[in-house]
């Protein structure tokens, strides 16, 4: 069974946005609608971008850093067969560490496939549990799980099919950039060891895994993995920054490289492509851009916006057809993320676009005070419409 969304995310995504949602729902109409005349793009379009008068982009922009706001941005060429990008970075650092949430469980799902891939015996439909847990799901069912809503035990079944071991070593040979995935989301369990899996070889004959060892953590040595002025430890305000040193680490231009390789494999070396099938990829891909209620769930408790921050994250309205989103983002400890590949099919608009932003006004932790509502998701979401008007406007 999957949880409803946290309180704080089911109120940025109810009554208080109404204002915002006919406000987006206007101007997206009259960016698809509207003519767009070619024009010549400035030498740098993400800081005319960031510059904007939007209100839920300029609060932002007055202190930037205050937010630890990171932009990058790929502008698509296509030429004959081949693919060009263009990109653009506003405080990208690697070096300046930012809570990757659940965009972890991106390299966590391409791994799993990728893995799969590698056995003879499975493969995305079989049917398996964790050794003393009675819920059965199968790979296929927890990659979509981890995309339409973003499920933690999704995650974390996947992470014990793997061992974060399996998972950094597949990331780091791909050429994306920095990762290190530690732990697990939402439901912590540190042993280096993973829990034995139990896969069905038929309908009533069982396999079990044996656990994989994984390495202990080493604590982070970059910039910012101390934040905040203070963190609750249940009922106790602990005043001290709270230390992200031994958690998950991805910087968005890894997010980003990691998009580039699943969206465009053949710009790629063989070797730092994914090695999936194409009926895999295929897979993927169509799990990438589910929104939750094409994948079962109750539009009242998860709108279509709810995995897509870019351009929806502000609105209850249905995503319509020809705007395809695929992604994956994050939320947690105050910081929201949204690493995407956006493509219209109507104008033939396409563009990768990751951006993370903090909002935790208080500087406490773990307090669930967090400005998604208010800050946050109007941020991502009015960035990812700046970014597409672009696009329109400067279409080839």
């Amino acid at each position: 069974m999957i949880a409803s969304p946290p309180v704080s995310i089911r109120l940025a995504l109810t009554g208080p946005k109404r204002a915002r949602t006919l406000w987006a729902a206007g101007a997206l109409l009259l960016l698809s609608l509207g003519s767009c005349q070619k024009a010549n793009p400035p030498e740098d379009p993400l800081a005319g971008i960031l510059a904007s008068e939007n209100p839920a982009i300029a609060r932002v922009m007055k202190d930037p850093g205050a937010y630890e706001v990171q932009v990058v941005y790929s502008r698509i060429r296509r030429e004959s067969d081949s693919v060009r990008f263009t990109d653009y970075t506003f405080r990208a650092d690697p070096n300046q560490y930012f809570y990757p949430a659940s965009t972890a469980k991106f390299p966590v799902a391409l791994a799993a496939l990728e893995k799969l891939n590698e056995i003879d015996s499975l493969d995305r439909n079989t049917r398996y549990y964790i050794e003393g847990d009675s819920v059965e799901k199968t790979f296929a069912r927890d990659i979509i799980e981890i995309f339409a809503v973003s499920d933690n035990h999704a995650n974390n079944r996947l992470f014990e099919f793997l061992g974060q071991d399996d998972i950094n070593r597949r990331i780091a040979g791909k050429g994306a950039g920095k990762a290190a995935i530690r732990h697990r989301l939402g439901f912590h369990r540190d042993d280096l060891f993973t829990q034995p899996l139990v896969f069905y070889l038929n309908d009533s004959l069982t396999t079990p895994s044996p656990p994989i060892g994984n390495s202990p953590p080493k604590p982070l040595e970059i910039k910012g993995v101390l934040k905040g002025r203070g963190w609750m430890d249940r009922d106790s305000l602990i005043p001290e920054p709270f230390d992200f040193s031994l958690k998950n680490y991805i910087p968005v231009t890894t997010l980003h490289g990691l998009m580039k390789r699943v969206i465009f494999p053949g710009n790629f070396p063989r070797e730092q492509r994914f090695h999936l099938s194409r009926e895999q990829y295929d897979f993927l891909l169509g799990s990438m851009k589910l929104i939750p209620r094409e994948a079962g769930y109750d539009p009242e408790l998860y709108p279509d916006g709810y995995c897509k921050f870019f351009l929806y994250g502000d609105t209850e309205d249905p995503i319509p057809e020809h705007i395809e989103i695929y992604n994956k983002v994050g939320f947690a400890y105050g910081t929201l993320t949204d690493c995407a590949y956006i493509k219209d099919t109507r104008s033939g608009v396409e563009f990768i676009l990751t951006a993370t932003i903090l909002v935790n006004e208080n500087g406490i932790f773990n307090d669930d005070q967090y400005e998604y509502d208010e800050i946050g998701l109007p941020f991502l979401a009015a960035l990812g419409r700046e970014v597409y008007a672009f696009e329109l406007e400067n279409k080839d």
